[in-house]
């Protein structure tokens, strides 16, 4: 492989509206981690060196992780992944025209984004 690949800094976790308020609160004042405002509206606290980004998921039952890969080289990485089985998934959220990325699943149904590192 020519590309290569490594931990991104986001985390998304998809929580069911039903369950949506209550999750934020739990991550604002029970752990008391420090909100990230960069993207309002969009809900996010510091994890350590990470983001931890809380999506409201109405039409979803339960939540669900989402985890992001950086790589230079987005259409060489993704490429290299579809070589080797992944399955790509990019129906799940739009990324916007132009996005340097796209949406792959680990064999364990774990949704990846894979990303330039300046991909927005």
């Amino acid at each position: 492989m020519n590309t290569q690949i490594t931990g991104g800094i986001n985390i998304a976790m998809k929580v069911p509206s039903h369950q949506y308020a209550a999750t934020v609160a739990f991550y604002r004042d029970v752990v008391r981690l420090k909100p990230f405002e960069a993207k309002a509206p969009a809900i996010g606290f510091e994890l350590g060196p990470n983001r931890l980004w809380i999506d409201e998921a109405p039409t979803y039952s339960q939540a669900e992780v989402w985890l992001e890969l950086f790589t230079p080289d987005h259409r060489a990485a993704l490429g290299h992944l579809e070589q080797n089985g992944v399955v790509r998934c990019d129906a799940v959220e739009d990324l916007g025209e132009g996005f340097r990325g796209g949406w792959i699943t680990n064999p364990a149904s774990i949704v990846h984004m894979v990303r330039e590192p300046d991909a927005w």
